[in-house]
């Protein structure tokens, strides 16, 4: 299903226009090759480091070429998909992680016929606790409270999401970039999902719910608002990031309660000459780079 051809697949938020203009509008120097491929420049312990993050890569070979005419740096290479890129004298270093992609469909009627049964009686909950949804583009505000609170929740927890400048940035320079949807008990926000769209693909990026939205099912009532808006808008696909059925397996089982597909990303891979010793050892981790 996802073996095609763009644009019939997700597009990747970190290779998009959107995200490009939301780096530059934090100060951000990111560069367009010009094979399409967006590389990012960063500085890791003081080392520069260049990124190509969530990769297309149709020509490796290509896009590395291009890459090496701007730095001599460092270079993390991570591909959308499962790549094999040791030919191009990188290295294996993260093994791929899984990220659950839900085809969106125009027909609601077809698309909550995939949802998990489970999912689907917590839907139904949801849908006769008398919550009020509301829908509108984020608010250009650092206290808003999802933001405060996906901020709070991330410490308390210990992972990091984007810093909140990139998320506004992304909403500022982007008109209707960043879909905002809320569940309130009487005036009281219980429940708020934030959705970045680029393309035909549109992202789950942030998710908060209060005990009361919990117990009223309001985050399920919310992601089902979010995936028929998004089909009604010209979304083809709802990217629900990343499936870590060891750390968060409540959060997995969210996200694929939706019907939503798991595939594999491409892992990291790293190139710079002076690794170039190494090459030999690549074939011990290919197995794992390419499931």
């Amino acid at each position: 299903m996802f073996d095609c051809a763009p644009p019939l697949c997700p597009t990747p938020l970190m290779q998009s226009a959107a995200f490009e203009a939301a780096l530059r509008a934090c100060g951000q120097r990111p560069v367009r090759l010009s094979c399409g491929t967006l590389m990012l420049r960063r500085k890791v312990a003081g080392l520069p480091v260049a990124m190509l993050p969530r990769a297309a890569l149709p020509d490796p070979a290509l896009t590395l070429s291009l890459a090496r005419e701007i730095t001599r740096a460092p270079l993390l290479m991570s591909p959308a998909r499962p790549t094999d890129l040791s030919a191009q004298g990188a290295l294996p270093l993260v093994s791929p992680a899984r990220q659950a992609i839900l085809a969106l469909q125009p027909d609601s009627d077809a698309m909550r016929a995939k949802l998990h049964q489970k999912w689907r009686n917590r839907l139904k909950h949801g849908e006769k606790a008398g919550l009020q949804v509301r829908h509108h583009p984020l608010p250009w505000r650092s206290d808003h409270w999802l933001l405060q609170a996906d901020t709070a929740q991330q410490r308390a927890r210990g992972y990091s999401n984007w810093p909140v400048p990139l998320t506004l940035g992304f909403a500022a320079t982007t008109p209707r970039a960043a879909i905002l949807f809320e569940a309130f008990q009487g005036a009281d926000p219980v429940a708020a999902l934030l959705i970045l769209r680029h393309g035909t693909t549109a992202t789950y990026h942030i998710g908060h719910t209060t005990a009361a939205g919990r117990a009223a099912s309001a985050h399920t009532l919310l992601m089902w608002t979010a995936m028929r808006w998004c089909a009604d808008h010209g979304h083809d696909w709802l990217d629900l990031g990343l499936v870590e059925t060891q750390r968060n397996a409540g959060l997995a089982r969210f996200k694929l309660g939706t019907g939503a597909d798991v595939v594999p990303l491409g892992g990291t891979w790293v190139h710079w000459s002076p690794l170039r010793p190494l090459r030999r050892l690549t074939w011990l981790d290919r197995k794992a780079m390419i499931p």
